[in-house]
Parts: structure tokens; sequence; C-alpha cells
């Protein structure tokens, strides 16, 4: 256990004094043979190498034997899956602390592998060995000379300061190809492959405490345990910047499943309690490079909105990189007239000076440019790019002498050859984030912006705050609109009625159109089965309405005043499956989630925080008087947002709570429908 309180212990798996490969070959095409190769140099720097297969003379027999001619912390074992078991409970018998087991044909080919599997995970919680996989292509240490890879051309992958967890070997490995490329290299890069045993919350624990590691590449293909992933990235992320790559975005379950075997996983939900965490969402891995290699060389300071100064040498470029920034809603506020009137004294008349700054060419003032841009009072950090130019400017020069303390410079440098490949690492060796492109600074920049603002709003654990009683039990309308009354949440003047003549009377009181529906706990969508009419204003209207009632079977009604027009939102919390209690905004209705225009957070959470939210939705231009439409009071938002969950989280009988619609009218929020759902029992 360490001091997160969950279970690690990992030293024996990334750092240890003594390797045996179980299933080792002389034959070069086999995966132990690969393995073994790849081992050579950690044997060169002193570790114990030992090559274990029974059926071949001039290695050791058994895993016992190894550890007799010298210690054994980690186990890697390369045998078919149904020797692994047998094999690893005898390393474990041999003193071995980790294993590894390569290959696959366990619970992702289903069949006989599961059964493979589970008696792995029996072993391991007998012995306390620490297990990696299986189906997993190994790790890799490069400042611990540990290349435990069967993939050809690993030692290639110098030390660095980027950490990857990848939930794919194969994407363990396509990461630390790329990151090494970009110059970065790697202080840690694990596949998890099955995680039967060793998981990312682990790793992330472990690296915590990891002085090689800068920031951390987190790929998700699927979530088991979400609260105990969320807090691992949060406690990270307080220390190190965590960029994580979620995939699922589209329909991919079927081969996810015969990849790992693993739980589905909702993509929107992981991507939102990820970034609620303090992690930096990208969209794919390119972008995961050029963000965390960014994050790794420096982060900005915490801000809620940082604004970004934009110097450029080539227009063209420079307006790629602003497109790209504004799609990412960074602020790119214009320069103070002070800024201006210094650009102005270095740059020729024509160029763009308010920002972005265009310097027309690269030159020798291109330094104090970015020198000046820094200082400007609304400028946090600097999205530069320029083509390498040799005989115009000395890049590097330039971009040390622009920097100001506290302000990080992403820059771009394009161009191809050795010559530009070593201006990027030198830019990197000198602290400047460095990409090639400017999608590449705006991935950086996005990174950064992200990160600082994550910091910014981290306050620590939300605690409920108190709700207005103990619920349970299924509600009909009314009684689950009391239930938001006492929240705070408005709602129109109403009448529950058990009889046409009640119903008579609350039209006449009511004095205007009402809307007439079924009140039953057990109908849920009531308009689908013409449970709902609208506009009704005479007696005979009236009449009609609860004859149709009727027809479907109605014995109670709810007359209720008609809500002024406006924009119609959902407001909804519920449980999930993998991350417990969530929250969920969108614009529209029923048709927010078929639109995928959500914002999710996880409960309890702080009404500034759920303030938030509205902020997201692509269609939040609606929101904000649109056509002399109403404007939504965000605070009043996050309230109601943030009580929704809080009622949630203290009542473990409840499943979920949905408004919807809830209506922004001139008057404020209307909740027009609500249902509250009770948890089935286990």
């Amino acid at each position: 256990m360490n001091g997160t309180g969950t279970r690690t212990g990992l030293d024996a798996l990334f750092a240890p004094k003594g390797i045996a490969v179980v299933g080792a070959s002389r034959r070069p095409a086999k995966l132990g043979a690969t393995l073994a190769r790849s081992l050579h140099g950690f044997a060169e720097q002193g570790g114990h190498l030992a090559l274990v297969n029974a059926l071949d003379e001039t290695m050791h027999p058994s895993v016992r034997a190894a550890a007799e001619a010298g210690p054994v912390d980690l186990a890697m074992i390369c045998v078919p899956a149904a020797a692994c078991p047998d094999v690893l409970a005898e390393a474990a018998g041999a003193g071995a602390r980790a294993a590894v087991v390569c290959g696959g044909g366990f619970a992702e080919a289903g069949g006989p592998g599961v059964g493979h599997q589970e008696r792995l995970a029996a072993i391991v919680a007998d012995t306390g060995l620490r297990l990696l996989g299986p189906n997993t292509s190994g790790f890799l240490a490069p400042h611990a000379g540990v290349t435990a890879s069967f993939v050809p051309g690993v030692a290639q992958v110098r030390p660095g300061r980027v950490a990857v967890v990848a939930s794919s070997g194969g994407v363990n490995h396509a990461l630390s190809f790329l990151l090494t490329e970009a110059g970065h290299g790697i202080s840690l890069a694990v596949g998890l492959g099955n995680a039967i045993d060793v998981c990312a919350p682990d790793v992330l624990d472990h690296l915590a405490d990891d002085p090689e590691t800068r920031a951390v590449a987190l790929h998700v293909e699927s979530v088991a345990d979400g609260p105990r992933l969320v807090e691992a990235v949060r406690r990270l992320s307080a220390r190190r910047p965590v960029v994580a790559l979620v995939v699922g975005r589209h329909d991919v379950g079927a081969f996810a499943a015969s990849h790992t075997g693993a739980l589905a996983t909702s993509w929107r939900t992981t991507r939102a309690a990820l970034a609620q965490a303090g992690a930096v969402l990208v969209d794919d891995e390119r972008e995961l490079v050029d963000a965390v290699g960014a994050l790794a060389v420096v982060r900005a300071r915490p801000a809620p909105d940082p604004g970004v100064g934009v110097v450029t040498a080539q227009a063209g470029p420079g307006l790629l990189l602003l497109d790209d920034l504004r799609g990412r809603r960074a602020r790119v506020p214009e320069l103070a007239g002070t800024t201006q009137e210094t650009l102005a004294t270095l740059l020729p008349p024509l160029t763009f000076q308010a920002n972005p700054v265009d310097t027309g060419r690269p030159g020798p003032e291109l330094g104090r440019v970015f020198h000046a841009v820094a200082s400007d009072p609304e400028v946090d950090l600097v999205a530069g790019y320029a083509l390498h130019e040799p005989d115009a400017v000395d890049l590097l020069a330039a971009a040390c002498e622009g920097r100001v303390p506290g302000v990080p410079i992403v820059f771009g440098l394009g161009g191809t050859g050795a010559a530009v490949v070593e201006g990027r690492r030198a830019l990197l060796a000198a602290g400047i984030a460095v990409a090639a492109d400017p999608r590449g600074v705006a991935a950086g920049v996005g990174a950064l912006r992200a990160d600082a603002r994550a910091r910014a709003r981290r306050s620590g654990a939300v605690q409920p705050r108190r709700v207005p009683t103990r619920v349970g039990g299924p509600h009909d309308e009314d009684q689950a609109k009391g239930l938001l009354e006492r929240l705070g949440i408005a709602t129109a003047a109403r009448r529950a009625c058990g009889s046409r003549a009640q119903a008579h009377a609350a039209l006449a009181e009511l004095a205007g159109p009402v809307a007439v529906k079924i009140l039953d706990a057990a109908v849920l969508h009531k308009t689908e089965i013409g449970g709902v009419h609208l506009g009704v204003r005479t007696p005979a209207e009236l009449d009609a309405a609860l004859d149709r009632l009727d027809g479907i079977g109605a014995d109670r009604y709810l007359v209720e005043r008609m809500a002024p027009s406006g924009v119609d939102l959902v407001l909804g919390a519920r449980r999930d499956p993998v991350f417990g209690p969530i929250l969920l905004l969108g614009l529209g209705g029923t048709t927010a989630e078929a639109l995928a225009d959500v914002a999710i957070r996880l409960a309890p959470l702080a009404p500034d925080e759920a303030a938030e939210m509205p902020a997201e939705l692509a269609g939040h231009a609606l929101l904000d008087g649109w056509r002399g439409g109403p404007v939504l009071d965000t605070a009043a938002l996050g309230r109601v947002a943030s009580a929704l969950g809080d009622l949630l989280v203290a009542n473990p009988g409840i499943d979920e709570i949905e408004v919807n619609p809830l209506r922004l009218t001139p008057d404020g929020l209307v909740a027009l429908d609500a249902v509250v759902l009770p948890r089935e029992a286990d």
C-alpha cells in the first residue's frame, strides 16, 4: 500500500535487479528470443538476466534455477496461454515479486482463454505478486535500462521526461516512437493489456513519485473502476500534468471487445470525468504527442482563462494557427496600446500588430517582438511560428531573448532536414516547448491553457451539501416537482386532481391556458402515449382532454399553468455504472443526447463549477439572448445543477432525477416536467 491507500509496489516491475525470461529461445523469430535481445542492455548494465527454457540445455530449466543463480524480481512469461498459470505460480514460489504475461489467448479470445485468465488472477490474489497483462507487449523503462518488450525498435526509444500509460501495448509503443521522434523521449511506457492486476491507477500513483517524469500521456479504451481512476488522475495532475486520449467516439465496440475483452465505457462520460479530475483532453495520437510534449517542458500559471499572444513570421501559417486556436475557444486578446506602440518601432508599418502579430519575415528584431508580446498584461502564454531561415534570424536566440518569466512560449519551427531537427532539439533543451507545424503549436497551447484552467479551479473534493429530505421510491410528476421546489427549483403553478370536478376547479383557479397531464408514477414518457394536452383554456376543452386521458387509463390528473415560451434544456442526475453519480446538461430536451450536445460532470459538484457547463454546449449562444430571447443566469443554473447532484449523492435509493424540459424563460428557469426513478435492488 502507498500513501494513497492503493496497492502499488511496482518497483520490482519497473526497476528490477534481476529478470527471468521464461520461454526464451535461440530461434530469432520467436517472441522469447526477441524479448531476450531487447533486454540485452539490462544485462550490460549489470542486471541479472536469466533465460529459462526447460528444452534448451544452454538455459536455466526453471525460474527457481534462475533465481539460484542471481536475483529474480521480474518474470517475463512468453509461453502459450494454457501454460502461463503454472509458470506464474512457479515464479511466485521462486521469489519473483512481479511478472509480465506477454501474448494473447486469454479473456479477449473467449473460450478456454477466460479460464486461463481466471487462474492467473487467483494466483495473484494468493501470492501478492504484481502482474502486468496478460495480452500485453510489455513496457519500457529507459532510465532503468529495461526494455521489457518484444517489439523491434524499442532500443531506439531514448530516456526522456514523458510517461505513457496505455490500455493497448501497441498504442504504448506507437506513442513511445512518436515521442522519441519529437525529441522528448520516455521515462516509462506501459501497455496494460487485459489489466487483471496492474491497472492505470496503479501506474499513475507510481508515477506521482517518479523524479524522471514531467508529464503523463494516458490512453484509455475502457474503465473498470471509474472513481479509482478519477482519484488517481486528480492526485497525479496536482503534481504533474496528465494528457488523456479516450477511445470510443464512434462505434468500435465489437473490435474493442475482441481486443481486450474489456467493459464498454461511455466515451463522453469518461472524458468529462478525466477533465474534471484535472486531465487535459485530446482527440488523436498526434495531438497527444504535441500536448504532452509541451507540458513536459513547461506549465502555464493557473488562470481561469489564459490569454494567448500569437507571433508569426509568415502570415499564412499564422492564419492556420489562429484558426485552430479559435476552434479551441482560446482567448486571443487585442494587445494593449503600449504594446502596440512598442511593436510599431520594431516592425514594418503594413504588418498586423494587434494580435496576432505578423512580422512579415523573421529578422533580428524577432526576439524583442516576442518579449513585447509576452510582456503584455493580457498575455499568459505565447504561440509562435516561423520557418527555418538561418540566414535571416537565429530562432533559438530570438526565442530565448523573448522569454518573460512565468509566460511560456510554444514555438513552431517549420522546415525539413537535419538542421531543423537539431533546431527543435535545441529549443527543447533551452526549456521552450516545440512543435513542427501550426496545428502542433495550437495543440500545445491548448494543453497549457487547459492545464492552467484546471489548476485554477482545483479546490479539493466537493462535499455534498444538506438536502431537504431523504427520498426514495417512485414519484409522480407532482411529487417530483415538490421535491424540486424544496431544492429551490422553480415550477409552474399546478394542482393534482383526483376527479373531473377537481380538474375543473383547478382550471378556474389557475386562470389561463393550462397543460393537462396524466398523473401516474409508472408513466415516464407521457407525450408518447397521448398523456399531455397543452393550451387548454375552456371547460369544454378540458373535458375533451380528460376524455382522452381517461381513454389511456388515467385516474388522476395534473393541471398546470402553461409556462411562457423560452429555450428548453434537459438537466439530469443519474448513476453511471462505471463512474457513479453524474450530472448531465443539454439543449433541446429529448434531442440533446441524440445530437451529442451535452455537458457532463461528476457529482457532487460545487455551484461555480456547475455554472461552467452551459459554455460547453455547441448551442450555448441560444442561452445568451439569441434574437431577443432570454439570457441564462449561469450562477442560478449552477445552483440548480449542484443541488440536483447533491440530492442524488445523498440518497442511495434514487437512480435518476431528470428535469426535462427545464425551460429558460424571461423570468428565469422553470421545470416543466420531472422524473425521479428509484434504484433497483441488486
